[in-house]
């Protein structure tokens, strides 16, 4: 057993408002300088529509992620051959574009300031960043598809409408019919990184202290194969710099034990951040792992941080205290892996990405009465459990959560509506008792599992949704508890490089 750590942060789809509080919190800390104008490493998406960049879920054309092929991974991108790939290092056909992000861009606000009086109101006409000149149309932005401002174009165009009927697709994509949600995305700070994997120069690597994946800017030339590989497509190129950025899980503030500005900012509560152990000797077994398997092969991988044989290993690994105590009250674990509600993003691309999301739960879709003026009978029996009514398609949601599998969409699903019937007949009781222990049992949850499930996604406090272990200085003594930002004068800062830092797979 080769025991590591990993942040993991999970998102609660069915509360996020599409806000962009996030995004912004993000966009200040770390992207607030020239040439990162585009770079948004913390984005928020309307499904069904493109992401950003667009379509970026589509690896036909960008050739992302993993495949396996005669029995072992490789990359996507090298097909088979790494002289093939080598030749092109100075020219990538499938890196996107500007176009498919979009051309950064200010606004010519002197022209409101020193513009002379006139008969007509002076306008700030869009100036491009890259090229300073004015710009007659403005095509795309980070956010265009927002709600149904790009819809049905975007919506259309969605990559995860894939296996769906042409009757669900319509309903997926028309004005009158559409329902949206939003998927927030940060890089997934993966468990096989398919970005360290293609870094000619080896600039990216894995944090073997916590899991997250960092890109060192002096190593770095530029050669954006980190793009072209992950298929999240959370890497950026800085045209300024000529560096690749990515988003490094505020690792500055994790250090201390605080939490990842979105996270913190985040209006509707809806991120959690807590600490996994995993083993890594399974990565490249669980890669492999067919389509149908994967969620459940990523869950095996996760360690029980309360089994005594995974506690001697991780300390006998040099994993501290606190972050055993972290992992053992881990929200991140018990959404994924106790209670097997929240799910990886597009698992079948085999990085094992280590965020994790909950579906959400959309209203239910009756067919409309007649009786009503064609009007939705809010009112028809059934509301809490059928699930095949639902707004969103199950197949829908298990092409973007579960490689197409439906079965761990179900379970999640089936689960939050047994815990909603639980805590509407405690609060309302009109459900009966008998029917809410058949739910519950039906799903395998306890009253209590409900209780908690509830309090994590509603009422949990700052300590409760933030379960992040301080990162211990490295010193001489293994008795020291003291934290890396305490007395910091006293003992030599750094003195003892760990084993596991700067480890690249």
């Amino acid at each position: 057993m080769d025991i590591r750590a990993q942040l993991s942060m999970s998102f609660n789809l069915d509360k996020c408002i599409g806000c962009h509080t996030c995004s912004v919190s993000c966009k200040n800390v770390w992207t607030s300088r020239q040439g990162a104008e585009y770079m948004w490493w913390n984005n928020v998406e309307t499904k069904p529509g493109t992401g950003y960049p667009v379509t970026w879920e589509d690896q036909e054309r960008y050739r992302g992620g993993w495949e396996v092929a005669d029995g072992s991974l490789r990359l996507k991108l090298i097909k088979g051959n790494k002289l093939r790939t080598l030749a092109s290092i100075f020219f990538q056909p499938n890196l996107p574009t500007i176009d498919d992000y979009y051309e950064p861009f200010t606004y010519d606000y002197q022209n409101l300031f020193n513009a002379p009086a006139g008969e007509h109101q002076p306008v700030a006409r869009p100036k491009s960043l890259i090229t300073g000149e004015f710009m007659e149309k403005i095509t795309l932005g980070p956010n265009w598809d927002d709600d149904m401002g790009g819809s049905p174009l975007y919506a259309t165009n969605d990559p995860n409408l894939k296996g769906l009927s042409e009757s669900t697709k319509e309903m997926l994509t028309k004005f009158h019919k559409l329902f949206y949600f939003y998927v927030p995305r940060i890089c997934n700070h993966c468990l096989n990184p398919a970005c360290v994997a293609a870094c000619p120069s080896g600039a990216i690597y894995k944090r073997g202290e916590d899991g997250i994946v960092l890109i060192d800017q002096d190593t770095c030339r530029a050669w954006r194969f980190c793009v072209s590989a992950c298929p999240y497509k959370k890497p950026y190129y800085n045209w300024a710099t000529g560096k690749s950025e990515k988003c490094i899980f505020c690792y500055p503030r994790t250090e201390s034990g605080q939490a990842n500005a979105c996270a913190h900012a985040c209006t509707g509560r809806i991120r959690t951040v807590g600490a996994l152990f995993y083993d890594a000797e399974k990565i490249e077994e669980t890669a492999k792992l067919s389509d149908d398997q994967l969620v459940e092969g990523m869950r095996k991988i996760v360690l029980n941080p309360n089994d005594p044989k995974v506690i001697e290993a991780a300390r006998a690994a040099g994993i501290e205290d606190n972050w055993l105590k972290a992992a053992q009250n881990s929200p991140a674990y018990n959404l994924f892996v106790k209670w097997r509600i929240s799910l990886p993003h597009h698992p079948e691309f085999r990085t094992l990405p280590m965020n994790t999301y909950i579906p959400p739960l959309s209203p239910i879709l009756h067919q409309a009465k007649a009786d009503k003026g064609g009007l939705f009978d809010p009112e028809a029996d059934g509301f809490f459990n059928d699930l095949d009514k639902m707004r969103i398609p199950i197949k829908y949601l298990a092409n973007l959560f579960s490689a197409g599998n439906e079965a761990p969409v179900i379970e999640s699903l089936k689960k939050q509506m047994a815990v909603r019937m639980h805590q509407r007949f405690k609060r309302v009781g009109d459900i009966s008792e008998s029917d809410v222990k058949k739910a519950l049992s039906e799903v395998g949850l306890t009253a209590q599992d409900s209780d908690e499930i509830t309090r994590l996604n509603t009422l949990a406090t700052y300590k409760e949704r933030f379960v992040i272990p301080e990162t211990h200085r490295e010193s001489k003594s293994t008795v020291d508890p003291r934290t890396m930002y305490e007395k910091r004068g006293t003992v030599g800062f750094g003195t003892k490089k760990k084993e596991l830092i700067g480890r690249q797979w």
